[in-house]
């Protein structure tokens, strides 16, 4: 085998990788477009979004601090596990613990806050008591 055609094959390959690695990322694609479907489908009349609610719930969601308004009954829920939150097309939906669970088996992406009833302190990094805030501290 001559140089020219090693070449020739080697470039060959790697247009074939190279053709199924972006049918790969098309199929991905369409799959997360379908579950995302199906997601706005399931969450249909389960949400719990009020209008008049006056209260931002803060909450980190792909890497970025994101909000919420909730009323002051929600707040007490969202945060005990009774509710959480739900990301789909660029709004966060305010969605019952049993319908988060069947919301992440649909689409787990698309789950921005769950919060844990049953997290220790040990979880926060901030329960450490070199950060803990002196009582004499005056601003």
């Amino acid at each position: 085998m001559d140089l020219g055609k090693a070449y020739a094959l080697r470039a060959q390959q790697e247009k074939d990788e190279r053709i199924a690695a972006e049918k790969a990322k098309q199929e991905a694609a369409r799959k997360r477009r379908e579950a995302r479907a199906r997601l706005g489908e399931f969450l249909q009349g389960k949400i719990l979004n009020q209008k008049d609610a006056e209260i931002a719930r803060h909450f980190e969601y792909g890497g970025k601090i994101k909000r919420i308004y909730v009323t002051a009954e929600q707040l007490k829920a969202l945060n005990a596990g009774e509710l959480g939150v739900v990301q789909l097309d660029g709004r966060y939906l305010l969605v019952g613990a049993d319908t988060l669970n069947e919301a992440e088996k649909i689409f787990p992406d698309g789950v921005a806050l769950r919060v844990d009833p049953n997290a220790t302190a040990e979880s926060d990094p901030y329960s450490d008591p070199k950060y803990q805030v002196p009582d004499d501290l005056v601003w």
